[in-house]
């Protein structure tokens, strides 16, 4: 299917906003917070029913068939409201996985997701919490009984909730993708994190039965497109999480008053909020060439360069925004009722999910070529 126009996109936007404003305000996202999934599963069903879950997927697993651009929409508005939903772990993460397999079989599961029945977990890094495609500790071997996958896996994204695992592992054949629907062998501890609104779980497997999706052996390939996947997506989630903070920051300097003036009449906060609104544009700027990129839009550079590009920019612009709000606000801003810190939280959190600042630049430079 062909993308949408702007003013299409811009329709989807106010849709989500309306029901990101009813549905994850500040209250509602700290009961999500506090919940036992750590998401409001009507918030998920609501989504799901607008489309947001099905916009980016195969129109033969029920989705709508359009690209990263559209989707971005959706995770510039979830990261402005910080909304703790399953989203990046399910659509992004394991979707893209089960759609690069070109595996019929995830056809089944691809349409769970996209109907919102479905929750879904990608368990790739381990020990160490490294991203890697290939080498894992985590082993499967093929028996009478089938496919029986041992080890463990770190930070996996929504792993203690999701009824679906996509796991990688290695094989005598090499890196091989597997997806796990049953708890037989399944141990999961959820981690205790930095960022509040997005559940982390280490996961354990003792002779798990797995099912082999994609080719066997050729699970690398498949990883290296959700790398890029996840890239374009945190891009656009910190996109919109950084203008959270220019605009809280803003409206703070105009209603803020000391010494009988608003402070935002002062130079050192004009000055702040300007570098805001510079890192801002330059992050949706990257965020955007990415994303169009991804969809391999002519006229535009290679799209695994431009996802590298775009996660290092945007992950700075999150970080330094994130931490000019609280210092915009004050004494409040280090509070914990105030919203704050949970964006200053979920920045630090994007910026070391595929490995920190230094891995990102060494991947940017692979892909370069130098």
């Amino acid at each position: 299917m062909s993308g949408t126009n702007a003013g299409e996109r811009e329709d989807l936007r106010r849709s989500l906003r309306d029901l990101l404003s009813a549905l994850a305000d500040a209250p509602a996202r700290q009961a999500a917070i506090e919940s036992e999934h750590g998401h409001d599963p009507e918030l998920w069903r609501r989504l799901a029913e607008l489309g947001a879950l099905s916009l980016s997927l195969p129109e033969t697993v029920g989705g709508a068939g359009f690209g990263a651009v559209e989707q971005s929409v959706v995770l510039e508005e979830l990261g402005r409201t910080l909304a703790p939903t399953p989203f990046l772990g399910t659509v992004v993460l394991a979707g893209t996985a089960l759609e690069a397999s070109g595996d019929e079989r995830a056809h089944e599961y691809l349409t769970g997701i996209a109907e919102g029945d479905t929750l879904a977990a990608l368990a790739l890094a381990e020990a160490d919490g490294a991203w890697r495609t290939s080498g894992f500790a985590t082993r499967a071997e093929d028996g009478p009984g089938g496919w029986r996958l041992s080890g463990a896996k770190s930070l996996v994204v929504d792993g203690a909730v999701a009824d679906l695992l996509v796991v990688a592992a290695e094989t005598p054949a090499g890196p091989t993708l597997f997806v796990i629907t049953s708890d037989d062998g399944v141990t999961r501890q959820p981690l205790r994190t930095l960022d509040l609104t997005r559940r982390m779980a280490s996961v354990t497997f003792d002779g798990t039965p797995g099912t082999v999706i994609g080719e066997l052996g050729k699970a690398g390939e498949v990883l290296e497109r959700v790398l890029d996947a996840v890239m374009v997506a945190l891009a656009a989630e910190q996109v919109g999480s950084a203008r959270a903070c220019l605009e809280a920051s803003v409206a703070y300097a105009k209603d803020r008053v000391q010494f009988g003036r608003q402070i935002g009449s002062f130079q050192a906060v004009k000055h702040r909020c300007a570098d805001m609104f510079v890192r801002v544009q330059l992050a949706g700027a990257a965020a955007q060439e990415a994303a169009h990129a991804a969809d391999g839009e002519s006229g535009r550079g290679p799209a695994d360069v431009a996802a590298a590009v775009a996660h290092s920019v945007c992950s700075e612009a999150a970080m330094m925004t994130a931490t000019e709000n609280i210092h915009v606000h004050g004494g409040i801003g280090f509070t914990w009722e105030h919203s704050a810190h949970l964006y200053f939280r979920r920045a630090k959190s994007s910026q070391l999910l595929l490995g920190g600042p230094g891995v990102g630049g060494e991947r940017l430079l692979a892909r370069l070529g130098t």
